[in-house]
């Protein structure tokens, strides 16, 4: 009789770890069909996890650790990233932030994707960068966005796109930072929750909530207007009015201070990860286009933000973390924002190295290397078919206007584009030469 017991206990717990391992082989397709997966070996905790920090209308004027403008907001949480990472100085970013985030979800130029002014819908027929690792990376990595999404109005759009988990608002900018539509999974109500610190605590619970390696995309909608007074205690800025006539009379300060709730946001972020999760994460930090005309400094009325100057596209962009070995540095590489994708896909381990209009620059982190990329591309749609665009290469940029006007500058003797070049006559040699190497670019690109 007890021999009998002791057979059926074991056959129990034979039968118990048959249908444990099984249901560890099981996942639900999108239709909601039961399929087999089988594990791999490569899905494991030293596969690295990705965070990327997208701050909306950051450029390098608001930047702190960059010369270009006076007036700079306290942001110890991003000094921090900075002295332990990477910043790069030549992020060219698109000059709004809907065909940026398009860039960098398909890794291609925007009239590729008829993506290239605010209000363009992105079709579910692109592959994203989300679907693009799921597929290729070998890591079952699982993905979030958080935050701004403007890629599409359609609650489903994120879900469709290949998005795991997505838990914000669809549009460019809220009706207030503390009153707003949320949208998670396909499913909207109306919030009245600090949109920076929302975004914050979603994104804590969801790091919170995995097992395996994640990609993690949090958008975050500040520094964007409306202007506003964020919470006293995410800022630095002081006693601050709180009507519209004084935010309008002087924006400054409450813009600093939306960057400044941010940075603050961003450190309760990572204080809440584990040792051991941080030490296995990689941080992209970037801005998505540059600051906007009422707060912008140093680049001069309308140059900044909307447009194909420097003021609109060279933006911040720090990476520090697992595997970043070059601590407190800065990097002079051209980099498009189109090269999010195959780097983000680099680190994730599909292998790959260039895919459309992306190149990686994960060898960055370890050596510099200015040969990543000869040349550097952005744009903006205007009306009809017509684009502002422009094109640079180390020393030189080239613009062509939709109205057929042109500029060419040099920018490491004039980085902020003082002296259109094309207004001398006759131009030297030398300066015609870099004109020629790059409206020759420019029409291959758009070929």
């Amino acid at each position: 009789m007890q021999t009998h017991k002791v057979l059926i206990f074991v056959l129990s717990v034979f039968f118990f770890a048959c249908n444990t391992a099984d249901d560890t082989l099981k996942t639900t397709s999108d239709k909601g069909e039961e399929t087999t997966k089988e594990p791999t070996d490569s899905a494991t905790k030293d596969s690295p996890n990705i965070l990327l920090i997208i701050a909306d209308d950051m450029g390098l004027d608001a930047t702190p650790n960059f010369e270009i403008g006076d007036i700079k907001p306290v942001m110890p949480t991003l000094d921090k990233l900075m002295n332990e990472g990477l910043t790069f100085n030549n992020l060219w970013s698109n000059p709004t932030c809907t065909p940026t985030r398009a860039a960098m979800i398909t890794g291609k130029f925007g009239f590729r994707t008829h993506m290239t002014q605010v209000g363009d819908e992105l079709s579910t027929a692109e592959t994203s960068l989300q679907t693009y690792i799921d597929q290729n990376s070998g890591k079952n990595y699982t993905n979030a966005v958080i935050g701004k999404w403007h890629l599409a109005n359609d609650m489903n759009h994120p879900v469709e796109m290949g998005v795991d988990y997505f838990a914000g608002f669809l549009g460019g900018s809220a009706r207030s930072y503390s009153e707003w539509e949320f949208v998670e999974n396909g499913a909207q109500t109306s919030s009245t929750d600090y949109t920076t610190t929302k975004f914050t605590d979603l994104a804590m619970d969801w790091i919170a909530d995995q097992s395996q390696p994640w990609f993690l995309w949090l958008s975050y909608n500040a520094p964007h207007t409306p202007f506003h007074l964020p919470p006293d205690n995410l800022h630095h800025q002081g006693a601050l009015a709180a009507d519209e006539a004084s935010i309008a009379a002087n924006p400054i300060p409450y813009y600093m201070a939306s960057l400044e709730a941010m940075d603050t946001e961003m450190g309760r972020l990572l204080d809440a990860m584990t040792i051991e999760e941080r030490e296995n994460t990689i941080i992209i930090f970037i801005g998505d286009n540059g600051t906007p005309n009422q707060v912008a400094q140093a680049y001069g009325n309308r140059r900044n933000k909307d447009t194909v100057y420097q003021g609109g596209v060279n933006v911040p962009m720090v990476v520090c973390g697992k595997d970043v070995a070059r601590s407190g540095q800065t990097e002079d590489a051209l980099i498009n924002i189109t090269d999010i994708f195959a780097t983000v896909a680099d680190i994730a381990g599909s292998g790959i190295q260039e895919i459309n209009d992306s190149k990686s620059f994960k060898a960055l982190l370890d050596a510099s290397n200015d040969a990543t990329r000869e040349f550097a591309f952005t744009e903006i749609g205007r009306d009809g078919n017509t684009a502002d665009v422009a094109i640079r290469n180390k020393s030189h940029k080239y613009l062509l206007f939709a109205d057929g006007t042109e500029a060419l500058y040099d920018l490491l003797s004039d980085p902020l584009e003082s002296q259109n070049l094309l207004d001398t006559d006759p131009l030297n040699d030398t300066d015609a030469a870099e004109r020629d190497k790059l409206t020759a670019e420019l029409a291959r690109i758009r070929q």
